[in-house]
């Protein structure tokens, strides 16, 4: 590796974080901005002397003279005038609104019609749809020669963000259904059924006063049977108005006994738990993965398991039949740092692993057992190795575990047995005092770099920068303990997220940090948000998380801004405890003053390097 650091002294430079000259600055949000929030916060800074006026009022600020105050939002353009002296900035932000525009008149709302994208379903499942109309409209769906009719909602319940976590607003709220319309119907054979027609009714008695409602050009004469000695008399009457408009998607309904069969053909194939990157993670599918497609929805696939992937993921396996093995013995052996355990299978099927409480549960899917021996000898990590046939076509295996800590996990296939290798624990070399971190292996990922600024505080300094300068200052104080450290860049150059993670499963460190400071969602309080910050996706890693954190709000006398299970791809490496470090918040502007300080920074890196030595002293 060429980023290992053997020397007890780095360069260490803080980039300037403000220009000399510099007056008034804003940093966030740029000049035209737009958000869904309802407020916007200004990041900026001017000399402490004077006032700082936002639209006429003067705004709290820092000793230092930075400011973050938080503005609420009407919807569509908003104006803020900020002044200092004779300095003036102009800052529009366009607030849109996350909810569907209704339409005016007879028709649909752009682009409502779901579903958007081509769908494959097998016999029997529901199919829904949905679409955005005037209110009290009749609306339906013509598919297949089946009419589908599709109810108004008297209200929807709308999910927050996941980021809504991070500000404590995490609260679902309803609001009108008026004017959404959902059915759903299902098919019960295979067929190629096309595009769905929607079709909109709209009956002038029961639509809404002042809704612009069409009527024919040439209206229906209605001719009443004249009674004796009367004229006929014409009669008119205003026919419902009613529009068709063609779904995007198409609708397949897949044959049972012809589906096709799919390959992972990437390293670690993303399986998700619906058809799109808004869905959770599964644990990813080792390359060679066979699966039954049982769906598809645009360009994700659904796989007989139950997970989704995404079509680029994948190739179909022409001929092949849908994948089924059989497992008889199991065996384990023990290489360099590892015990890897060989599950011999007639194919690659789909699997999880879930770790517990000294244990790791590994299920295999479209598997049944014909197990009768196991050959498990005396092993540093598993006490005991036990299966179950959870039910037909899934096979669970629990590997009891000598200690709570788990030092990471990889899973591949050979041909068609599966390997899943289980880290030893990392051994220390050396019992000095002085060197209480020898024979530990420790990877360091400063954030950001190049292109990828990251946050900007007050001033301008950029997240990356700070990133990196930390980064440097707690590898020295772990060098200093005798660890071999790795740093993923020691310069301001770009690194993309799957480097980052590439090479913690190439360095196998005993434990990999991910180093970072924090900012805010638009809808967040950067005057009064601020402190240390955890983040761990593993279990193997939520000790280390709480521990760091425990550490650092305790001794290091810092804030508590929480410890986060959170999906983020620098926590996500299985083969190591891996851990993502927020230090503080680029957004507060009494924090960023600390931020901004060499001595603070310093205090930090030995407060973390403190709490790692503990940590490992505590694991033992």
């Amino acid at each position: 590796m060429k980023n290992i650091l053997g020397i007890a002294v780095l360069s260490l430079v803080m980039a300037a974080p403000a220009s000399a000259k510099q007056s008034l600055h804003i940093s966030y949000p740029p000049t035209n901005h737009k958000t869904t929030s309802d407020k916007i916060f200004l990041i900026g800074t001017a000399p402490p002397t004077g006032e700082v006026l936002v639209n006429g009022k003067a705004i709290v600020r820092s000793k230092k003279g930075h400011f973050a105050p938080s503005f609420g939002l009407k919807p569509g353009e908003n104006l803020l005038t900020v002044r200092y002296q004779n300095q003036e900035v102009k800052i529009k932000v366009t607030r849109t609104s996350t909810q569907p525009t209704p339409p005016k008149g007879l028709g649909f709302a752009k682009d409502s019609l779901t579903p958007t994208v081509d769908i494959a379903r097998l016999p029997g499942e529901l199919i829904c749809f949905g679409a955005i109309a005037p209110e009290n409209g009749d609306v339906s769906v013509m598919l297949g020669g089946q009419t589908i009719p599709l109810m108004e909602q008297p209200q929807v319940v709308q999910l927050p963000a996941n980021s809504a976590a991070l500000t404590e607003q995490n609260q679902p709220y309803a609001i009108a259904g008026a004017g959404q319309y959902l059915g759903c119907a299902a098919a019960a054979a295979a067929a190629d059924l096309g595009h769905p027609q929607f079709q909109l009714t709209m009956n002038p008695k029961t639509a809404n006063p002042g809704l612009p409602i069409p009527l024919p050009q040439e209206p229906l004469q209605v001719t009443q049977k004249p009674a004796e000695n009367d004229k006929p008399k014409p009669t008119t009457t205003k026919t419902p108005a009613s529009t068709t408009q063609t779904g995007p998607g198409k609708v397949q309904i897949l044959n049972p006994a012809n589906l096709e069969v799919a390959s992972v053909i990437v390293d670690a194939g993303v399986a998700r738990t619906g058809p799109s990157t808004d869905y959770s993670r599964l644990t990813p599918l080792p390359k060679g993965t066979q699966a039954t497609v049982t769906g598809r929805e645009g360009e994700w696939v659904r796989l007989d398991y139950g997970g989704w992937i995404n079509s680029q993921e994948v190739q179909i396996v022409k001929g092949a039949v849908p994948p089924r093995t059989f497992i008889r013995s199991i065996r384990a052996r023990q290489v360099p740092g590892a015990t890897e355990v060989i599950f011999p299978l007639q194919v690659p099927v789909p699997l999880v692993v879930q770790q517990g409480d000294r244990a790791l549960r590994l299920t295999l899917y479209n598997t049944t057992a014909q197990t009768d021996i196991i050959r498990l000898d005396p092993d540093p990590v598993i006490s005991r190795l036990d299966w179950e046939q959870v039910m037909p076509g899934m096979v669970q295996y629990t590997f009891n575990l000598k200690q709570a800590q788990q030092w990471g996990y990889t899973v591949r296939y050979e041909g068609t047995s599966l390997v899943l290798s289980l880290r030893h624990p990392p051994r220390l070399s050396s019992a000095s005092s002085s060197k209480p971190l020898s024979g530990i292996k420790i990877l360091l990922d400063p954030g950001h770099g190049g292109k990828e600024s990251g946050a900007a505080g007050p001033t301008g300094y950029a997240e990356k920068d700070a990133n990196l300068y930390v980064s440097k200052l707690i590898a020295n104080q772990l060098i200093a303990r005798g660890a071999t450290v790795y740093l993923t860049r020691e310069t301001d150059k770009e690194l993309s997220l799957p480097q980052r993670t590439a090479l913690i499963d190439a360095v196998k460190p005993a434990i990999a940090l991910s180093i970072h400071y924090n900012s805010l969602p638009d809808d967040g309080d950067p005057q009064n948000t601020k402190g240390f910050g955890t983040f761990w996706y593993h279990p193997q890693a939520q000790d280390l998380a709480v521990f760091l954190h425990n550490h650092i709000v305790q001794e290091g006398g810092r804030p508590s801004y929480g410890v986060f299970w959170n999906n983020l791809a620098l926590a996500r490496p299985a083969s190591a405890p891996s851990v993502l470090l927020e230090l503080g918040f680029m957004s507060n502007p009494e924090e960023f003053e600390w931020i901004t300080n060499p001595s603070e920074q310093q205090r930090m890196a030995q407060a973390i390097a403190n709490g790692i030595t503990q940590w490992f002293k505590a694991t033992r």
